[in-house]
């Protein structure tokens, strides 16, 4: 009995520290910053736009000065005095995917992009790095301070009609993920609660959301389109919709994403926020997940569901798709085969050790060759093909959400890397 009151006698106080160690450093509100990010497939250019503020802080208040994985960048807070790391989180964006593709050997373009951090107490240094494919860097630094009468305050906005499709519990607690509708009028908004709910429930079918959805809420932002539909370019449609997405991105016919960040975080304003899933009103298959970015997906193609969860797992968990294509070794540039991966679901075998070979049972094979056995039980190894590449890229299983709508879980290491993530935010 002693021993068990001596240990959650130590639980309290490290929770205790935790929320000590926030409120020394940060108020209860968030700092927004939006950033452009500018460039081409040799230079990349970082800017920011303008910071805003709003009460309440919805993110995570433990953890504070570390990431459960590096993305394509991140952003770390320093205290301006003491150069102590008070805050750190990491991402992805489409700027970083830009500037794999052919266009940007000889276009330069500008990008979008929003962190929210919590208000820091007094000045602190902000650096924002981006890293592509090779690991090469570039970053921005600029000074924050907090009672800047530039910084926008955003606390009388009237946010939009929200409620919770399922609720987990509090705030400071959980992890709240907005649903925005996009090509929805304002007269279809019971079909878009209708489709929210479907979300939801979906993404909390698949474990490790299924046994943790106590740690998460999810809510639905009543966000309306003067267009019902989506912008399909390639049928000569552009709508005038709640965050601007068309299909075509990178001129690929499926991929559905938007450019007008800013704008969802508008949408979202004053309303708990940590991710969000952009629901799209039309049933042309297609869609896309940013890690630490945004979900956007169709809502009425048959498979929205699956799709919906494994668009989830880019943006939620930074997982990297597991299929691959025989016809795009030759020109897919987004992953270096010189290079590890930064998603914890496939990699070039550069640094296997980092990923999950000590979940291979001993007696698996290096390559793992794919047999109805290993299929059919998820048996982790590593199976050649991945991240779109039939050579040089490894996949933990030959089937998994991250590959396959067809597939009925998310892979054991798939599984592990989501719930690293969940309990980095809400332990």
């Amino acid at each position: 009995m002693r021993k068990f009151i001596v240990l959650v006698v130590a639980l309290i106080a490290t929770s205790m520290a935790f929320a000590q160690d926030f409120d020394a450093k940060f108020e209860d509100a968030t700092l927004r910053l939006d950033y452009t990010f500018m460039g081409n497939a040799t230079e990349q250019h970082i800017a920011i736009a303008e910071l805003s503020s709003s009460p309440n802080w919805y993110g995570r208040r433990i953890n504070l000065d570390n990431v459960p994985l590096m993305g394509n960048g991140d952003l770390t807070l320093y205290d301006s005095v003491t150069n102590e790391v008070i805050y750190k989180t990491s991402f992805s964006s489409l700027f970083q995917e830009w500037i794999t593709t052919p266009e940007a050997l000889t276009v330069t373009k500008s990008f979008e992009f929003t962190l929210l951090v919590p208000m820091p107490k007094s000045n602190a240094t902000a650096q924002l790095v981006l890293r592509d494919n090779t690991g090469k860097e570039s970053s921005h630094t600029f000074s924050i301070n907090p009672g800047d009468v530039l910084i926008r305050d955003n606390s009388k906005i009237e946010p939009l009609p929200y409620k919770y499709v399922h609720k987990g519990g509090d705030s400071k607690e959980c992890i709240d993920v907005v649903i925005l509708a996009e090509g929805y009028t304002a007269k279809e908004m019971k079909l878009f609660m209708k489709d929210a709910e479907i979300t939801a429930k979906e993404i909390l079918s698949y474990e490790p959301f299924k046994s943790h959805s106590d740690k998460f809420n999810f809510i639905a932002v009543m966000s309306p389109s003067a267009d019902s539909n989506v912008s399909v370019p390639q049928e000569e449609a552009w709508r005038t919709t709640a965050v601007g997405s068309n299909f075509m991105t990178f001129y690929m016919a499926r991929y559905l994403t938007s450019g007008k960040v800013y704008s969802m975080y508008d949408l979202a304003t004053n309303i708990p926020c940590e991710h969000f899933v952009i629901l799209a009103n039309t049933d042309t298959y297609g869609g896309g997940g940013i890690y630490n970015s945004y979900t956007l997906t169709t809502a009425h193609h048959k498979d929205f569901r699956p799709v919906v969860v494994h668009e989830f797992g880019h943006s939620f968990a930074g997982l990297g798709d597991e299929y691959f294509y025989d016809n795009a070794d030759d020109n897919d540039n987004m992953h270096s085969l010189k290079h590890e991966p930064w998603e914890p679901n496939i990699t070039t075998m550069v640094d296997f050790d980092s990923k999950w070979a000590d979940m291979i049972e001993e007696g698996i094979e290096i390559p793992t060759a794919v047999t109805p056995e290993r299929t059919a039980n998820y048996v982790v190894g590593a199976y050649e093909g991945g991240g779109y590449l039939s050579k040089g890229i490894f996949r933990p299983t030959d089937v998994c959400r991250m590959r396959n709508n067809t597939a009925e879980r998310f892979c054991p290491v798939c599984e592990r890397a989501i719930e690293r993530v969940i309990l980095h935010q809400a332990e």
